[in-house]
């Protein structure tokens, strides 16, 4: 088990009520969809195909963490519909490449486009309405936008 995200069992507590519960529609995301660990600690396999928001912190059980979780838990489908994936590190001894490359200090939460550049770092939980304000005025979310409003 890779130590950059061994957060997978805190994301199945969060995903299980989802799963478990029939939405309203069947175009809704479930948490499941949003929240991912995955396999590769390298930003480039997201490139123009998500935006990642990469949630650290020391432990899993940092406050602000959790209360970051719970608030992206709350809003799934917004994030979903933004092409949003949200990776966790909740482990600074392991030194991973993302830790490395975006220079954490206790909670951080940070904003990544689908370009790869990092368009928002946030020392203290952001919720979800104010994550899809910034997004929106993405050059390249602007354009999504209008290509899915022509016929």
């Amino acid at each position: 088990m890779k130590p950059l995200l061994s957060f997978v069992i805190a994301t199945f507590f969060l995903a299980g009520p989802a799963l478990s519960q029939e939405s309203e529609t069947a175009d809704e995301p479930t948490a499941w969809e949003v929240i991912s660990t995955p396999d590769s600690n390298n930003l480039s396999e997201f490139l123009w195909q998500s935006r990642p928001i990469v949630v650290f912190a020391d432990s899993e059980n940092d406050p602000r963490f959790e209360q970051q979780l719970a608030l992206l838990e709350d809003q799934a489908a917004a994030l979903a519909e933004r092409d949003v994936v949200v990776l966790t590190d909740t482990d600074p001894s392991a030194k991973s490449e993302l830790r490395k490359e975006l220079r954490p200090r206790g909670f951080m939460m940070v904003l990544i486009g689908k370009d790869g550049g990092i368009k928002l770092r946030k020392a203290s939980p952001w919720d979800v309405r104010e994550l899809t304000r910034v997004i929106d005025k993405m050059p390249m979310r602007q354009r999504e936008i209008r290509e899915r409003r022509e016929p």
